[in-house]
């Protein structure tokens, strides 16, 4: 027996309640997209303030990113079921109680611990705030919804830098995790009162089926586990590989272990979480590892030149966050065009071209060094990684899209945005490793200088093997495969999702 039709959305985006609801879903994404953006700035002060070492600074930014992206498709799929509106409001309220306990943590114990109670927030949150824009509002608005709440994301994704750097040098380094509490309290009233339920029938991915159906299946709780368990297990490895003991040495066997399992569990389940034969599309593959390749270059040169920036160079946290405004202003002016342009001559040189100058930009940083001077040793760097930037992840999203069945497009944006995480969860945990960053490194200039220019050409080898991907594998989509409803991109930690419940739109 067939299931009845969804109902057409039909809330428009110039009425009091469509207002309310673009709103809330900023006021959201923007608590999640704060602490991505500002939370590297404010290592070096949490660090002092805390007596912590290296290792719990890494840990400080990858506890958050761990349950994060183990859980993001878990996250989904639990909107899904249960309700979009339901899951958001427990994910922003679960953030908020989160930062709360970050910002009064008393040790870097506690702070690790609850950066991981934070992930699984945000894992909640993340994908339900545009999966309530295109659940709610009528179709003929949606795509200006989408643009609009990217837009103001975007602006935030500006603003946390220098926001994050004002709080740690004025009021301290715990407000930019206090901050958030406030949020919280006007965010999931507002979505109470003015957003509309909603939920979708659960397809064989745990997301939406976009055809109505409500044959829900159960959630593959197991894969979700190992998956994040294999994460777990190879970050503490990496980030202690340092000590070369054997509890290091077995950890690291059991992520590996961990990890297989995982695929097996994925393979044999009726109902995964990440189907494997997504990946029978050669073209979804090659982005995913272009992808893999990209954001753990990004992730690591965050990490590192906030770090660099204060420790070496001397800038306050005001000034560091500040510093590294060009790339997002850039991202926020310019991906549109990008990816209007790689839509007319193909993703192939864009994903090719772009890896190529993020990595120049990357190198251009081994100019900062002590007293460097901004306008001639720090600009044009961000300036040459932000063109890279534009020109390659605007076409990203949109080839993960079209490299698979329209159906499909909400799971393999999920993907795409799990794995993007993953990388820089990788990345953070190995590159002091790599560049040989012992664990007092950060509290002196001259040791943190010299790892730094070990630890860049690690980040643009990483990207030039992205690059050499790219052009080896990737190749023009069909013309009627689904295009992204996301268009202006200023959030560089990580791809954007997709829901869906949106249409293909040109």
């Amino acid at each position: 027996m067939a299931a009845p039709p969804q109902e057409t959305p039909a809330v428009r985006i110039a009425t009091p309640q469509g207002k309310w609801i673009l709103l809330t879903t900023v006021l959201g994404s923007s608590m999640a997209l704060l602490d991505s953006t500002v939370v590297n700035v404010a290592l070096p002060r949490i660090g002092r303030d805390l007596d912590a070492d290296l290792e719990a600074l890494q840990w400080t930014v990858n506890a958050y990113m761990l349950t994060l992206a183990g859980l993001i498709l878990l996250g989904g799929a639990l909107g899904d079921r249960f309700g979009r509106r339901k899951i958001f409001v427990i994910g922003v309220l679960w953030f908020a109680a989160a930062s709360l306990l970050c910002g009064i943590a008393p040790g870097a114990g506690v702070l690790v611990a609850a950066r991981a109670l934070q992930g699984v927030g945000g894992a909640l949150l993340t994908p339900g705030a545009l999966a309530l824009i295109q659940a709610s509002f009528h179709p003929d608005d949606r795509a200006r919804a989408v643009g609009l709440w990217s837009a103001f994301g975007g602006i935030g994704a500006a603003v946390g830098p220098f926001l994050g750097g004002w709080l740690v040098d004025g009021p301290g380094w715990r407000w930019v995790f206090l901050l958030n509490v406030p949020l919280a309290l006007l965010c999931a009233p507002i979505a109470v009162r003015h957003v509309p339920e909603s939920a979708g029938g659960a397809s064989r991915s745990g997301a939406v089926d976009g055809g109505g159906g409500r044959g829900h299946r159960r959630f593959d709780v197991l894969g979700a586990a190992l998956g994040a368990l294999s994460l777990a297990l190879v970050t503490y490895a990496l980030i202690e590989a340092r000590n070369g003991s054997l509890v290091v040495a077995v950890t690291a066997v059991a992520g590996l272990a961990a990890g297989v399992a995982f695929v097996y569990v994925e393979k044999r389940r009726a109902d995964p979480m990440m189907p494997l034969d997504i990946f029978a599309s050669r073209q979804f593959t090659a982005v995913n590892l272009v992808t893999l390749c990209v954001y753990a270059a990004f992730s690591g040169f965050f990490f590192l030149t906030a770090l660099q920036l204060q420790v070496v160079a001397g800038y306050s946290a005001l000034g560091a966050g500040t510093a590294m405004l060009p790339t997002t202003v850039l991202m926020l002016l310019f991906s549109a065009r990008s990816g209007d342009l790689a839509q007319r001559i193909g993703p192939r040189i864009p994903l090719t071209v772009g890896p190529l100058l993020c990595a120049g930009g990357m190198l251009l940083m081994l100019r900062v060094g002590p007293d460097a001077a901004y306008v001639s040793d720090v600009l044009p760097a961000l300036l040459v990684m932000g063109a890279g930037m534009v020109t390659l992840v605007a076409p990203l999203t949109a080839t993960v899209l079209a490299s698979v069945d329209i159906g499909r497009a909400g799971l393999a944006s999920g993907i795409n945005n799990a794995a993007a995480r993953a990388a820089g969860l990788v990345a953070v945990a190995a590159l002091p490793l790599l560049a040989g960053m012992g664990p007092e490194a950060y509290r002196s200039a001259a040791q943190f200088d010299d790892a730094f220019r070990r630890g860049m050409p690690w980040c643009a080898g990483v990207l030039v093997l992205g690059s050499v991907v790219a052009f080896a594998t990737v190749r023009r989509p069909p013309p009627d495969c689904r295009r992204p409803e996301c268009r202006t991109h200023g959030w560089v930690t990580a791809p954007p999702l997709e829901s869906t419940r949106g249409r293909s739109l040109t």
